[in-house]
């Protein structure tokens, strides 16, 4: 009984101590976090835990000890993460967590709209001037702006991929006229086009 509350005794001791080393690797006394000695006393917790304590209060004492030591773990892994992720990460998110939250605003009401929805697609025939084409470009611009990026795409370009495209789709549906749209799929701003028999 005595050797076994001594094992419990050494316990306790065993994390106290490695508390205070971690306590100095974080307060910049030591250059290493204690690595050595932790893999040690998680060595001596198994050997621990594969007893059978039969006592109640030696095993209360001994889940005590455990929660403490989780406990422990768990605050150095998260000031291990924030030392990894600078002071600048940290300063950022403390005053995220400190600024005062506003009072959200409920929505305005939607407009009550009697006339039809305008029609996504945006038909390109041959010959025609540029505004089309400035229109989809619109579009996509705003479809990147909604995700949080700018567009990876110039006018020139755009106008160069609508004209092979409407080649292909006019010469596969025999149509003179070719309707095209922005489409947002998996995160990506797509065109797509469809043929248009007039």
């Amino acid at each position: 009984m005595i050797k076994q509350d001594d094992e419990l005794d050494k316990l306790e001791e065993d994390i106290r101590k490695l508390k205070n080393k971690y306590d100095q690797f974080f307060a910049c006394i030591q250059k290493f976090p204690p690595m050595h000695e932790r893999r040690q006393l998680e060595v001596y917790i198994y050997e621990l835990g594969k007893q059978k304590i039969r006592d109640n209060a030696r095993r209360f004492r001994y889940s005590q000890l455990l929660t403490r030591y989780n406990q422990h773990r768990e605050m150095w892994g998260r000031k291990m993460r924030e030392r990894e992720e600078g002071p600048l990460d940290f300063r950022r998110r403390a005053a995220a967590l400190n600024e005062p939250i506003a009072p959200v605003a409920p929505p305005p009401p939607a407009p009550r709209v009697t006339s039809p929805k305008l029609d996504p697609y945006v038909k390109v025939a041959p010959g025609t001037n540029g505004e089309e084409i400035k229109r989809l470009y619109g579009d996509i611009e705003k479809e990147h702006l909604k995700l949080g990026r700018l567009p990876n795409i110039t006018i020139e370009q755009l106008k160069s991929m609508i004209q092979k495209q409407s080649d292909l789709v006019r010469e596969k549906y025999h149509v003179d006229v070719v309707a095209f749209r922005v489409d947002v799929v998996d995160g990506k701003v797509k065109l797509k086009a469809k043929p248009i028999q007039e």
